[in-house]
């Protein structure tokens, strides 16, 4: 019967370094990039934060961050004009901010 250890065997063989980069590799597979938006979609993401900021209603904001997208739900308190900033107010009460140029969607929450 012959007694195989997997994988085990082969990593004697690769140096700390090899290993290292493998992982690293294999992490960089799974990143999104960011999309590239148009005028017509910068427009209207602006017409529903205007309309959210004027109704104080809740909004989806999709944005791009640590190369993946991510979801938040809020009101927006005002926008940091200087910073180019949005400062939101979660669903849980807690404050945010969003860089305006990391926001890829806006969407009212129903």
């Amino acid at each position: 019967m012959i007694k195989d250890r997997g994988n085990i065997k082969w990593t004697a063989m690769m140096l700390p370094e090899h290993v290292g980069l493998l992982r690293e590799l294999k992490k960089e597979l799974t990143y999104q990039k960011k999309p590239q938006l148009d005028e017509q979609q910068l427009l209207e993401m602006n017409e529903q934060i205007c309309e959210g900021m004027a109704n104080n209603a809740s909004l989806i904001f999709t944005y791009y961050e640590n190369y993946d997208y991510h979801c938040m739900v809020g009101t927006v308190h005002h926008f940091n004009e200087q910073e180019r900033k949005l400062h939101l107010i979660d669903q849980f009460g807690g404050k945010n901010y969003l860089q305006l140029d990391e926001i890829i969607d806006v969407k009212t929450y129903k």
